[in-house]
């Protein structure tokens, strides 16, 4: 019989949960002590230490082939209100306007465009690595990756390392959503599948990237088929250790044809934080997403299980398009004042979790 203590006792003994545990954990009334038992094993990996980074977004076009219900960013085709494709050079200009000194990685992901070649791609890593070598690039999503295989006749590997001469650094971990089948044939039918998806970073780690995952929650899913969700995470975790942190992602129901259903609540976003630390014992980092949660539920979840903030972000597009009411970009001072606050220490990371060290002005 699984109970409460039974589960406390596996994770002080360091022992893996199972399914049964997690869906456990998911209905168990008492989310305060769920949150006390997933910061018992935060503060066990990282002590009080917290991670942010100094980051910019890129979404270079919109435009994207794929239908998914949940999706408020995308356009379909080129030439609709509000879809866009930026050129190396307006991106290179984007990306000057809003690049500073110091900062340490640019994140990109973008829609599925059926109008761009492949070279499209590599040449904006060549451009960022020429222009900005400061910064580690961070780009292209596995359902990205699985999507210039198809329409461009190459393997993923052949994709991967075209890129990767380009300069590409690392793989976001976005466009998992949940891999159940049932979920996904009604919310994202139209790309990659969860097998898909997990080959793709399968093979991006045994390249030597590294690599984020996420899981969307909030839509139609189960506690069992999250809970699986996790668990195939911690699988492919096992097999290739190439997961640097796992970025929970609430579904934001703004601008989409899920507008019917309620978006998540803080508690349930805190609960799938606690949860997921309990759950994945060899992902080292958990992703508290301040763009997707908001400042102060992302300040509450560094205390149920998470370790990492995100950081300076400067402009996302994806969540504001779906009615996040944060902020487009915080200060490093911003977020070192939200880790403080909670008692936690603050500590700027690279994208690979590096140390980052600044002498003061």
């Amino acid at each position: 019989m699984i109970t409460f203590e039974s589960i406390e006792h596996k994770v002080a003994n360091r022992e893996r949960l199972s399914l049964e545990e997690g869906c456990f954990l998911f209905s168990h009334p008492d989310l305060l002590a769920v949150a006390r038992l997933a910061h018992s094993v935060r503060t066990r990996l990282h002590g009080k230490t917290t991670y942010y980074n100094w980051n910019l977004h890129l979404n270079s076009t919109n435009v994207c082939e794929a239908d998914c219900l949940f999706c408020s960013f995308s356009r379909l085709k080129t030439g609709e209100p509000k879809a866009y494709t930026m050129t190396i050079e307006v991106a290179e200009k984007w990306i000057r306007d809003r690049y500073k000194p110091g900062m340490t990685e640019i994140h990109i992901v973008n829609g599925l465009n059926p109008d761009l070649d492949f070279d499209y791609y590599p040449n904006l890593l060549r451009m960022i690595r020429r222009e900005f070598p400061e910064l580690h690039i961070k780009a292209f999503t596995a359902v990205e990756i699985h999507y210039f295989a198809q329409k461009y006749n190459m393997t993923y590997a052949e994709v991967l390392k075209n890129l990767m001469e380009a300069g590409l650094g690392s793989l976001p971990g976005g466009g998992a959503e949940v891999f159940a089948d049932r979920v996904r044939k009604k919310i994202c039918r139209d790309k990659a599948t969860a097998e898909e998806w997990l080959d793709v970073h399968r093979q991006a780690h045994a390249l030597g990237l590294k690599s984020n995952c996420t899981m969307l929650y909030g839509t139609i899913e189960t506690i069992e088929e999250r809970v699986d969700h996790l668990i195939r995470l911690r699988s492919l975790q096992d097999e290739t250790n190439g997961f640097q942190v796992l970025i929970p992602l609430a579904f934001h129901n703004e601008g989409n044809r899920m507008e019917r259903l309620p978006a998540p609540t803080a508690v349930d976003d805190l609960r799938v934080i606690a949860v997921s630390r309990l759950m994945l014992d060899n992902i080292p980092h958990i992703k508290a997403y301040w763009v997707m949660l908001g400042i102060k539920t992302a300040q509450t979840a560094l205390l149920c299980g998470a370790n990492d903030i995100d950081g300076t972000v400067t402009e996302e597009k994806i969540y504001h398009m779906a009615g996040s009411r944060s902020p487009d970009a915080l200060a490093t001072s911003d977020i070192k004042h939200l880790i403080t606050a909670a008692g936690l220490e603050p500590q700027e990371r690279t994208t690979t979790y590096e140390l980052v060290a600044r002498t003061a002005a």
